[in-house]
């Protein structure tokens, strides 16, 4: 009876509730979103708790070391730049700006990819064909350079960063989706709710999209990821966000040329880069090996 009850039990777990268990299981994931949860409250909050303003200049305090440097202060962490700004302060609202930004714009791709996706999985006949050359021309241009040449077309700036981003990851989105969908719809489950006269819409609504949101989500984290690197890049290039902007890439250009008189102003922002896109991939590939457990079972 025992037995029974474990089993009764555990097939009664939501799937949802199945796929945190595989995940949590992996450490590596595990760790890595407890890093983007606290990017994520950071960047909403960072305005509220940085110690100074962006742009603040303390101009007794150029090129201050960090605080655990000899010459450092406590009153600045993690030392000034070369305009006696703080560079803690820039960084924590330069979450705002780099990852923020990034999870809306993988957001807004999301929700155009998916529509995008659902409508060429439909689309038959020469309509389809057409589709399918155009985005094969368009995969074949790498998304950073892709978001370099609508930028260059729209002109630089923050906002049109984010366009040319979402215009540049459409097509993998597109595809991605289109080919989840149509796999789908050659299933056993769509054929009953067709046989039963379901309505197109009703099967995508209630059938379809409920069976790919795991993939949805999956797609979303690898990105998140593409869209921090490319807006960092953007901005280094000052192509995206323009100083005295706080946002990780431009501070990175912003201090280039301080690169042998304060080393930190350079490698803090990188760091932070890193350690961004490294947890949003550790949580990506650990929803991947829990989607593939949970398959497996």
């Amino acid at each position: 009876m025992a037995k029974f009850k474990l089993f009764t039990e555990d097939s009664n777990k939501s799937p949802l509730r199945h796929l945190w268990r595989n995940f949590k299981s992996n450490h590596l994931a595990l760790l890595g979103l407890w890093v983007f949860l606290f990017l994520t409250v950071l960047a909403m909050f960072a305005p509220l708790i940085a110690p100074y303003g962006i742009n603040e200049q303390h101009n007794n305090s150029l090129i201050l070391p960090p605080s655990w440097d000899d010459q450092g202060s406590v009153n600045f962490l993690l030392g000034t730049d070369g305009l006696g700004r703080d560079l803690l302060s820039r960084l924590m609202n330069g979450a705002t700006m780099t990852f923020g930004l990034a999870i809306i714009t993988a957001l807004l791709t999301t929700l155009f990819g998916v529509i995008l996706g659902i409508l060429a999985a439909l689309t038959k006949g020469w309509r389809s064909s057409v589709l399918n050359h155009l985005l094969d021309v368009t995969l074949a241009i790498p998304s950073l350079l892709l978001a370099i040449i609508i930028v260059a077309i729209l002109g630089p700036g923050l906002m049109n960063t984010v366009w040319a981003i979402i215009l540049s990851l459409l097509p993998q989105y597109i595809h991605s989706i289109r080919n989840i969908v149509s796999q789908e719809i050659s299933k056993d489950y769509v054929i009953a709710h067709r046989l039963d006269g379901a309505s197109k819409w009703r099967i995508l609504l209630k059938g379809i999209l409920p069976n790919i949101y795991e993939q949805i989500v999956l797609i979303f984290t690898m990105s998140l990821s593409t869209a921090i690197l490319d807006i960092a890049a953007l901005g280094f290039l000052q192509l995206g966000a323009q100083p005295p902007t706080a946002e990780w890439g431009a501070i990175l250009a912003e201090n280039l040329s301080l690169i042998y008189l304060a080393p930190w102003a350079v490698a803090l922002p990188g760091f932070l880069l890193f350690i961004t896109i490294l947890s949003t991939n550790l949580v990506g590939d650990g929803l991947r090996q829990a989607l593939q457990k949970r398959k497996a079972s």
